[in-house]
This record gives C-alpha cells, sequence and structure tokens, in this order.
C-alpha cells in the first residue's frame, strides 16, 4: 500500500497554522507524529492534497502545572514526555497509567497528545485495505450506505480507541481549540460525539491546542486498565480509567469513572456517583460494574467478541476500584 501524492506545509506558528488550514480548507489534513494518520492513508481511507505538518509548532509543546491553575499539556507534547512527566506520576497518576499503555516506546516517541485524542473511530470492516473494503461494497463511514456491524441502522458504530481520553474525562479535563474566529474550551464531554463518524465537536478549521486538567483534580488516587490482543503496540480493546479523591479517614469525597474503546465516543460512568461518602464497599463496585457494562455498547468492530469486551469492562471496574479505594494504589495493570 503506498501514499497518494500531497504537498507538505510545515507552519512554524499557531497563527500560521491556522491561516494556512483556512486556506486550504478541505484539501488539508493535520499531522502531527503521524502514527494512525499515515497508516490510514496508506489505505486509502484519506487522501489530502495537502499536509500540514504542524511539528514545528513549538508552542504548542509543552507541559506545565501550577498549585492554583493546575496542568495544562500542549497538543505537541509527545506521550513519551507524558509518561516521563515527574509531575504527572505524582499528581494525576491516571493519565500516567494510561499514556504508558499507549503503543510502544518508538510510536510513544513520535505519537503527542494531540493526536492520540483526535484518533480517528476504528473498525473491523472500516480499517482494512482498499481492495478488502471494496469487496465488501464499503461501509457507511466511507464511500457506502451500510455499516457491517448493524447493518439496520443508519449510524457508524466505528469505536473510538484513545487511552488517554477516558484518563482526561475522568480528571474533569477540557481540551482547548483556536481557529480563525478565536479559542474556546470545551469539557471532554461536550468534545467527543458518539457517532463513528462525527467523532468530534470540532469545526473543520479548528485546531486542538491542548488540554488543561484543573487544580482540584490533582491528588487524586487513579489507574487504568486496558485489554488488548498484544501487550505492545495495540490499540484498546476495551478500557477502563478510574480516579478518586478519599478523605483523610479513607471514605470516597468523589469518584469518576470512564470506559474507552467499547462506543464510538469515550463515556462516563454515572454510578460512580453512588460512591460518595461511602467507604470500600463491594457491593456499591459491583454496581458501578453493572452501569459501566450499560454504558459500554461494543459491537462486532474488532478481532475480540463483544461479550468478552463487555464482561472485561466488569473485572476491568472491580479491580480498578479495588486498587484505588482499599488501599490508595496509583499503580495500574495492563491485562
Amino acid at each position: 500500500m503506498s501514499l497518494p501524492a500531497f504537498e507538505v506545509i510545515r507552519p512554524q506558528t499557531l497563527d500560521d497554522a491556522i491561516e494556512a488550514l483556512g486556506r486550504y480548507g478541505e484539501d488539508a489534513q493535520m499531522i502531527a507524529g503521524g502514527t494512525d494518520l499515515i497508516p490510514s492513508m496508506k489505505q486509502g481511507l484519506f487522501a489530502p492534497r495537502v499536509l500540514l505538518d504542524l511539528k514545528s509548532v513549538r508552542e504548542l509543546d509543552f507541559i506545565s502545572y501550577d498549585a492554583e491553575r493546575g496542568l495544562e499539556i500542549g497538543a505537541l507534547a509527545r506521550i513519551t514526555a507524558v509518561v516521563q512527566s515527574d509531575v504527572i506520576a505524582r499528581h494525576f497518576p491516571v493519565l500516567h497509567e494510561a499514556a504508558k499503555t499507549i503503543a510502544s516506546p518508538l510510536l510513544r516517541n513520535m505519537g503527542t497528545l494531540g493526536g492520540n485524542l483526535c484518533l480517528d473511530t476504528r473498525c473491523l470492516y472500516y480499517n482494512q485495505s482498499s481492495f478488502f473494503r471494496e469487496s465488501l461494497g464499503y461501509c457507511i463511514k466511507k464511500d457506502g450506505s451500510v455499516c457491517h456491524v448493524a447493518p439496520g441502522g443508519r449510524k457508524c458504530w466505528a469505536v473510538f480507541s484513545g487511552d488517554t481520553a477516558p484518563a482526561l474525562l475522568a480528571l474533569d479535563a477540557t481540551i482547548q481549540l483556536a481557529s480563525p474566529r478565536g479559542r474556546r474550551e470545551l469539557s471532554m464531554t461536550e468534545f467527543y460525539v458518539n457517532d463513528g463518524i462525527a467523532r468530534m465537536a470540532k469545526a473543520r478549521d479548528e485546531i486542538v491546542t491542548g488540554v488543561r486538567v484543573p487544580a482540584s483534580s490533582a491528588g487524586w488516587s487513579g489507574t487504568y486498565k486496558k485489554l488488548r490482543i498484544r501487550q505492545s503496540i495495540d490499540y484498546p480493546l476495551a478500557g477502563v480509567a478510574v480516579a478518586m479523591l478519599k478523605d483523610d479517614e479513607g471514605r470516597c469525597a468523589e469518584a469518576r469513572v470512564a470506559v474507552t474503546a467499547v462506543n464510538p465516543a469515550p463515556q462516563m460512568v454515572k454510578a460512580a456517583e453512588l460512591l460518595r461518602g461511602r467507604r470500600h464497599d463491594r457491593d456499591l463496585i459491583e454496581e458501578v460494574a453493572r452501569d459501566a457494562i450499560r454504558t459500554g455498547k461494543p459491537l462486532r468492530t474488532s478481532a475480540s467478541t463483544p461479550e468478552y469486551r463487555r464482561q472485561m469492562i466488569r473485572v476491568f471496574i472491580r479491580r480498578a476500584l479495588d486498587e484505588v479505594w482499599s488501599n490508595g494504589r496509583h499503580g495500574g495493570t495492563q491485562e
């Protein structure tokens, strides 16, 4: 599979990037690390005439923390930098745990936080060669009219498979965007759209510039659990992020739980609110696990079965909440 012909534009500042994106419009596609876009271009999923290479926009490559303002991370911060940040590991462990499960060391060196947050949705029928997709008559997400996952509906069920998004959801983060109209900030729940085609509430001429985690989320215990076929490189088949703030007596002051890779968008698990003010309780954990299964709706979008992914969400909720609630461990594990 070869790449289509394209022109590369390398803006040096954010203003230059915004101007170039407006100038080229539908012909342009943004690229930073390229770990997701380049393989997709080889598969014929995208054929932009112009690639806007953002790597030179150094103002978007930073990680900063202030006890009053909270954590800010530029969209071009490498995943490796997120993993190696002592501030993130100490104050925001759920994000640290999620970032270190992404792909392999080489891909983490190339990939950026902004790229991970803006990943295209994935599906067994979509992420294939042009020959494979043509043999099926294509799909509703690309060139066709039928969703092969749910043929009777008109919705695309390709799943969002990023790891950092559920962690940032659990930390009550906001995402920052810039365009010719100015800058705006959205909560992570507003940013993601539960549709495999639409994906994000981001206009075509907007650039994700970074994320902000409020100071109130610092110091929460947290962990991330990830199901994948191989223990490196693979996207999640299911993922669970848990963050919890506990009082001095070990009671849960507040908890947030998010799931990924089982819906077209990462989703919050509402039943986590039941844990507020309570001590470690297996029955409550089971209630959150049941709600997570109702929230996550895995279909046949990957090599794994929906039934197994659904069960693993339940298992991950139990394990993650046991870790952060019973003994306050920050560490995470992978499956």
